[in-house]
């Protein structure tokens, strides 16, 4: 087995535990066309390939895209795809292997240090959604971040980030992944969480905007919303509307649901456009 390499994130998951779990949160069907990132000694690809119609695995280093060759290259219903997900055109790519349809979910044990990157090419941005979304996304990664994926307001861990995915997809908390499951065990532990995109219900009337908020209402997490959105709108005009909306006028940004955020986005755009129009 080649030694795992820093510059990459990597770490070997050994657990058979976690690989059963993991394939069963991602609801297989022999339909189901797979996106895995990091494919690494191949682990997590040869519990996939039985039971779908293909698997597109990703992978940047050299070294282990031989092995996977070596190992897999043969297997009619896999595909390696060397190179950086982050800058891969994975749909111009497929054109090439008429026989690999584009992947309907995605699979994988990502790295941990480009996970926000990684989540935003799979998902976009509250201003510019994937516009083709994935059906589902199972993701092993850092537990940290699946708590802030998965948490709800007035939480600690509630945050921007909180915000921006929840707003695009569905997050389930699957399962724990202690560190003692990999090889070499990282320095925290793991969890599997399922992502489901969704078109929010009410959908933001200026996304940008919504985005924008949200960034700043963050940026200071023990500041009071009012204090941190100043510099868009007026503190005595925000407490009037927080107050209008049945929010606490002394509410942080982790005090607002995705749905607060929305509505107070929303609410902001329509003022804005009926000053427009008196002016």
């Amino acid at each position: 087995m080649p030694y795992p390499r820093k510059q990459f994130g990597q770490h070997w998951l050994k657990s058979e535990t976690a690989l059963a779990q993991i394939v069963g949160a991602a609801r297989l069907h022999p339909n189901d066309r797979i996106l895995e990132i990091g494919a690494g000694t191949g682990i997590l690809t040869r519990k996939l390939l039985p039971l779908v119609r293909s698997v597109v695995a990703v992978e940047i280093d050299r070294d282990l895209c031989q092995i996977l060759r070596q190992h897999l290259g043969k297997v009619e219903n896999f595909l390696l795809l060397e190179g950086d997900i982050l800058s891969l055109d994975l749909s111009s790519k497929l054109r090439d292997f008429p026989n690999f349809q584009p992947p309907n979910k995605v699979v994988a044990n990502i790295p941990f240090n480009i996970t926000g990157p990684i989540l935003e090419k799979l998902l976009g941005t509250i201003a510019a959604p994937n516009p083709t979304p994935f059906d589902l996304i199972v993701l092993l990664l850092q537990k940290e971040v699946a708590e802030r994926l998965c948490a709800n307001p007035n939480s600690k861990t509630f945050g921007a980030l909180s915000v921006r995915v929840q707003y695009l997809a569905t997050c389930e908390w699957i399962c724990n992944v202690p560190a003692r499951a990999f090889q070499p065990p990282p320095k925290v532990d793991s969890a599997v969480v399922r992502l489901q995109s969704h078109r929010f219900k009410p959908p933001a009337t200026d996304p940008r905007q919504l985005d924008r908020l949200v960034k700043l209402g963050f940026a200071t997490k023990r500041k009071m919303l009012r204090n941190n959105l100043q510099s868009v709108i007026e503190r005595d005009r925000l407490t009037a509307i927080l107050q209008d909306l049945t929010l606490n006028p002394q509410a942080r940004a982790e005090n607002l649901s995705v749905t607060d955020w929305v509505t107070l986005s929303n609410r902001l755009s329509r003022e804005e456009k009926d000053e427009g129009c008196h002016r």
